[in-house]
């Protein structure tokens, strides 16, 4: 759909012929005794065409310079060897970054995937042989531990027992408690110190701030050497907390960093907005390949719920960088299982078509979740921002931490990691599994093969599980809305896929117990015979993650392949699709907004989403400023301002950049230049350009006249004027004026009647009108 829309960018090959007739248009002239009349813009300097911190760029404008650029490389290539050569390197610059983008993001999701396992089981105990080693790990290695005990070992030892040689009883109990918090409080502390610090962009989950960028917004640090750096680290002490939150959300965020870093060492994006644009796609989709172990669920991620900007190259490039970032991940093999996630799993056994019916239910339930969670957390967080609350973020993130812990502890199923959760919701009970969840009543006279168990009765284990699972999905949901939105990096992937998993292998019991004590139920008749494997109540459990995944972020082809690649089955896909269109349906019932969407619109970044709908019938001249009761717009002209005019203009307002017209009186619109390249293009003449002075006369036009020799010496400024602004009539209909502004990208609009200038609509100005077309606060939108 991106692709679609956003081809009309690449039609508009006129704009480049334009600004080739720009920079063609700047002959050296000698004047009566003023010597050379210079344009100083014919060497280019440090800043031109940058935008300033919390402003939009013009996609117009990146894509016009970078195909100068390439126009140029092209005909020099034909000059000699090293040229060619040159342009070769220019041309697979691309795939490099790509290839440097998925090592690197590869890299980084490895060793937080070893550091998150080791530092959380370094809660509740240490390895003796290897104090580095997870519990896991250190397990692996010993020679003692037996089939029915696996999780023991003499080399792992609890606390309890390490400090006061007893590893049962009240006193170990209570000690391993007080441990278990102590650790998560000290975690949490340092994750939200290290932010406020030296990072506080690393904060969050980073996917509505990178979706705001790459719409073409510029957030200066928020993906810096600094930012990679804290959210890496405090991402391992925040998951490690036990603090319900994820680290797929944020691997985006840090693969994203990884893509602009890259972007640095090479001028064709470093100097290109709208080209960096394009690497952060390719990130964003690496970033998703090593959170769940899905190259082909990364690409449709970023194509899906990202990005802005998604050309077919695009494509290419990120499909390459996520493989590269899967590959590496896989290399470093976190898990120690060959696989790039914990909970992949595999079934044995089919789905059934009645069992569709409960799977919509899941969707359903999901749906709702989706609905529920968004607006709790929305005011929680709008009360974050507008009280007291927000002034101690410290304090907030270290009492919700130390909540977390007290209740987590005493329940098995909250107190380990959110992923081993997920995995053990995700397993099917074979014969070796000794899972509570397994603890099925065995006959004694089967005979089958492992992975072909019938149906069971369920054995007090199951019954005990259910009760437990019970109280950890309402802790899930209930936690799960404050601890969100703090002040440490916190993804939401994990924690809804969790309440999903949680209440899937409910159902999923619940289904399987009824299959077998009422098997000669007409819904079951017909395809659950006695002694039959019918019901899988991991797989519910997935159907049921992907749901709740869905309802909170409304991902839908994405999340199917994601949850596709997680199982490695395509049997599987009906039932997820079922559950995540349900999802989907459900929760866009009660509002359109994602989660995302929902915190873009709470912090008030300007973004333009293309899956809004505009349908009041207002016309451009009542958007357009100035209004009736505003001063006039603030204008050049062509051959009459001088340079203390515009440094004054400058001074006195904010705009992004100014219209240039014939004359005050006639107000024929000529182009329009950029406040930034105004304002460096004075400053560089005053130090480059001789008796260039505050009364000199700026001129826009292509041939300046000739002036006394006694006249301080003009400026032409032509160069770094647009001939070709985008403008529309004062009649225009603003769901064409939205379209436009969507699929072009740009930052303003100039509004015409019969060539006369009546007044600029930026896209603030467009923001703030759809805002108040839905009854909202116009001011919410804070960024320029």
């Amino acid at each position: 759909m991106h692709i679609i829309k956003n081809t009309w960018i690449f039609n508009l090959s006129f704009y480049s012929y334009l600004y080739e007739c720009v920079d063609a248009a700047t002959p050296t002239e000698e004047m009566n005794g003023a010597g050379n009349l210079m344009d100083f813009l014919d060497e280019p300097f440090p800043d031109v065409s940058t935008y300033e911190d919390f402003h939009t760029i013009d996609w117009l404008r990146e894509k016009s310079r970078d195909t100068d650029r390439h126009r140029k490389i092209t005909s020099k290539s034909k000059e000699s060897l090293w040229e060619l050569i040159k342009s070769l390197l220019d041309a697979w610059s691309g795939w490099v970054v790509m290839l440097l983008i998925g090592l690197l993001s590869g890299t980084l999701a490895g060793v937080i995937d070893l550091a998150v396992d080791w530092m959380t089981d370094l809660k509740e105990g240490v390895c003796l042989s290897a104090f580095w080693y997870s519990h896991e790990q250190c397990c692996w290695t010993s020679n003692e531990t037996t089939f029915d005990d696996r999780d023991k070992c003499p080399q792992w030892q609890k606390w309890a027992e390490l400090m006061t040689g007893h590893a049962e009883g009240a006193g170990a109990y209570v000690l391993n408690y007080f441990l278990y918090i102590l650790w998560a409080l000290l975690f949490s502390f340092l994750a939200v110190s290290l932010v406020r610090v030296f990072a506080p962009y690393a904060c969050g989950s980073g996917i509505p701030e990178i979706k705001t960028i790459l719409s073409g917004f510029i957030i200066r640090g928020y993906l810096g050497k600094w930012t990679l750096l804290i959210k890496t680290v405090t991402l391992v002490l925040a998951v490690s907390s036990g603090l319900s939150l994820g680290k797929e959300g944020p691997l985006v965020h840090v693969a994203c960093c990884c893509g602009n870093l890259f972007c640095s060492l090479f001028s064709k994006y470093s100097k290109n907005e709208g080209k960096r644009r394009e690497v952060l796609s390719a990130a964003a989709a690496a970033g998703v390949s090593v959170a769940f172990g899905a190259p082909i669920g990364g690409v449709l991620f970023s194509l899906e719920e990202v990005s802005y900007y998604f050309p077919l190259k695009t494509l290419w490039r990120s499909f390459f960088a996520a493989l590269v970032a899967a590959f590496t991940l896989r290399s470093i093999n976190p898990f120690g299982n060959s696989r790039l996630v914990l909970f992949y799993v595999e079934y044995h056994t089919p789905w059934y078509m009645a069992e569709l019916v409960p799977f919509i239910l899941l969707g359903v339930f999901g749906g709702l979740w989706g609905t529920l969670f968004i607006r709790a957390n929305i005011a929680w967080c709008r009360r974050r921002k507008t009280t007291q609350l927000g002034k101690y973020p410290v304090l907030e993130v270290i009492a919700v931490t130390g909540i977390t812990a007290l209740l987590a502890y005493p329940n098995p199923y909250t107190r380990r990691s959110t992923s081993e959760l997920i995995s053990e919701l995700f397993n099917d009970c074979g014969a070796l599994e000794s899972s509570q969840l397994c603890d099925y009543v065995n006959n004694p006279n089967m005979s089958r093969p492992v992975d072909d168990i019938p149906d069971r009765p369920a054995g007090p284990g199951v019954y005990n599980a259910l009760w437990q699972l019970t109280l950890a999905l309402i802790f899930k949901i209930v936690i799960t809305i404050f601890t969100f939105g703090m002040k440490i990096p916190s993804g939401l992937f994990i924690p809804s896929m969790a309440v999903g998993a949680i209440a899937g292998r409910i159902v999923g019991i619940a289904v399987e117990q009824m299959a077998y004590h009422h098997h000669d139920w007409i819904i079951f008749k017909n395809w659950c015979r006695p002694g039959a494997d019918c019901v899988t109540p991991g797989l519910y459990a997935m159907v049921g993650a992907a749901a709740c995944l869905g309802g909170v972020t409304r991902m839908t082809v994405s999340l199917v392949v994601i949850m596709f690649e997680l199982t490695g089955g395509l049997e599987y896909i009906v039932p997820l699709m079922a559950a995540a269109v349900t999802s989907k349906w459900v929760a866009d019932a009660f509002g359109k907004e994602g989660i995302y969407e929902s915190h873009i619109l709470l912090n008030g970044y300007p973004y333009l989403d293309v899956r809004d709908e505009f349908t009041h019938r207002t016309l451009a001249t009542d958007v357009m400023r100035p209004r009736r009761n505003d001063p006039p717009l603030a204008v050049l002209t062509q051959d009459s301002t001088t340079v203390e005019d515009v440094e004054t203009l400058i001074k006195d307002t904010d705009y992004n950049g100014f219209p240039v017209v014939v004359s005050r009186e006639s107000e024929r619109l000529i182009g329009f230049v950029q406040r930034r390249d105004l304002t460096l293009a004075i400053k560089n003449a005053r130090q480059k350009q001789d008796g260039v002075v505050s009364s000199s006369v700026v001129y826009f036009t292509e041939d300046a006249p000739q002036l006394p020799a006694s006249n301080p010496q003009p400026l032409k400024l032509r160069r770094i004027l647009n001939l070709s602004p985008f403008t529309v009539t004062d009649h225009t209909p603003m769901e064409t004026v939205v379209d436009i502004f969507r699929k072009l990208g740009l930052r303003q609009c100039l509004v015409t009647r019969s060539g006369r200038l009546l007044g600029i609509i930026t896209k603030k100005d467009v923001l703030r009108h759809m805002a108040q077309m839905m009854n909202q606060d116009p001011e919410s939108i804070m960024f320029n």
